[in-house]
């Protein structure tokens, strides 16, 4: 760890402020999933948590190898866009597949399903 005595401080403050943000982000969305009450409320705070968090760690990371190094060091870029990308996607399969479960079991804290109201699907006497 000799890399991290040569660090100035401009770059050793940076890097620890965006080390505790992203650490106090993904601490907020773990207790909001330990706080909220169902699974619609909870799936939420953890999505949060992940995207804003691990964004300020990667950029902690990147600043910290990139004056370490002497170089612009990209690799966390890759990570953070298949972070940015794929936490909503996961979201939303899971969001999905837990109402298609609720549905089925006919529960009361999601809504029914849609129906349209296309003149075709109104009875006749009306």
């Amino acid at each position: 760890m000799t890399q991290a005595v040569d660090l100035p401080d401009w770059a050793a403050l940076l890097t620890a402020f965006l080390l505790i943000v992203g650490a106090g982000l993904a601490l907020i969305g773990s207790f909001g999933l330990l706080r909220l009450k169902n699974f619609y409320d909870r799936i939420h705070a953890p999505t949060l948590g992940t995207t804003l968090g691990i964004g300020s760690i990667l950029i902690a990371s990147m600043v910290f190898h990139s004056v370490t190094q002497q170089r612009f060091v990209i690799h966390e870029l890759l990570i953070t866009v298949l972070m940015v990308v794929t936490t909503p996607v996961t979201l939303m399969l899971l969001a999905r597949a837990a109402l298609f479960r609720d549905r089925l079991e006919g529960s009361d804290i999601v809504p029914p399903r849609y129906q349209s109201a296309r003149p075709s699907d109104k009875p006749e006497n009306q």
